[in-house]
């Protein structure tokens, strides 16, 4: 059997995540905007965690905060590909999969080295554009990963 990690929102909960944090739109400086964001945000809880950012197939934004490691990164990689294979947030994937009872692991029938469905990688969705990208942080666990990056977006949203 398969365990909600504490403090874990529910699979309602992440879906109006996705559904509210559509952007109008996302260029080069938004995701400069955003990225600093997420670097304040995490040096403000002295978080050791890299962050990424992409639009289709180019890295926009890369940063590894002291305290992060190159396992990070491979992290950032494999969660992104979920999010890129399933169109939504890779706790939400890992979420669906649990609530079966099983594991993304187990069930999905992907390679565990090349996807991870671990909280921290968000949909980048644009406003009649669909899912254009990913934001992914790495570092801390997974509900810590996923909130930091969906706090980020709502306070993007907000500005």
């Amino acid at each position: 059997m398969t365990t909600t990690p504490a403090g874990a929102p529910s699979i309602d909960e992440l879906e109006a995540q996705e559904r509210r944090l559509t952007l109008p739109h996302f260029t080069y400086d938004d995701a400069w905007a955003l990225g600093t964001l997420l670097v304040e945000l995490a040096r403000e809880r002295g978080a050791p965690v890299a962050i990424d950012i992409r639009r289709g197939g180019q890295q926009l934004f890369h940063a590894a905060l002291p305290g992060s490691t190159p396992d990070n990164d491979a992290w950032i990689d494999r969660k992104r590909r979920v999010v890129e294979r399933y169109g939504c947030s890779s706790y939400l994937v890992g979420s669906r999969f649990r609530a079966k009872g099983t594991t993304f692991e187990d069930s999905s029938r992907l390679d565990p080295d090349t996807y991870a469905a671990h909280g921290g990688a968000f949909p980048i969705a644009v406003e009649g554009a669909g899912v254009i990208g990913t934001v992914v942080v790495s570092g801390l666990p997974q509900v810590e990963d996923h909130g930091l990056v969906v706090e980020a977006l709502e306070r993007f949203l907000g500005a």
